[in-house]
């Protein structure tokens, strides 16, 4: 068995929802739960089939999100994983409706950081292990740190 880690390729400004699931149907019901949770968000999706054709399966409402999606699932090509590229707004917007339908089983990371994906690949299939997300801490945060964040999370709107 090979052990890789496969580099998630993305503007820096796209965020990604990596997840498992377990049904042809995903990629439509993925599509249905981002339009319904955000208004105006920009996405697209990819889904790898385990099964039949094997095809990775896309959607979404923007072209070059929807080349990102497809070529990280292309790259990452474990079955029944997908891949959601975004803009004009965050994981944390639409998450739990994604969470919630009945055909995913985890999501491995939700992140516009650096990512890689790492992946094991018996000759015949490949599943993920898991995720490295963004870069190591660097120590814990002071006054000044908490300020910072409990100030960022107020001008982005998340707080009050």
């Amino acid at each position: 068995m090979e052990i890789q880690a496969v580099n998630v390729q993305k503007p820096d400004d796209v965020n990604v929802i990596i997840g498992q699931a377990h049904f042809i149907k995903t990629v439509e019901d993925l599509y249905e739960a981002i339009i319904a949770a955000a208004a105006g968000i920009q996405f697209g999706i990819a889904f790898c089939e385990a099964s039949g054709a094997c095809k990775i399966r896309v959607e979404g409402n923007n072209d070059a999100l929807k080349k990102v999606a497809a070529d990280n699932a292309l790259a990452i090509g474990a079955g029944h994983s997908f891949v959601v590229a975004l803009t004009q707004g965050f994981p944390i917007n639409i998450l739990n409706q994604i969470k919630n339908l009945q055909e995913v089983c985890t999501i491995f990371a939700a992140t516009a950081n650096p990512l890689q994906v790492i992946v094991a690949d018996n000759g015949s299939g490949r599943g993920i292990l898991g995720v490295i997300d963004g870069l190591k801490p660097q120590g814990v945060e002071g006054p000044q740190d908490a300020q910072w964040r409990h100030d960022l999370l107020r001008k982005i709107g998340y707080k009050r």
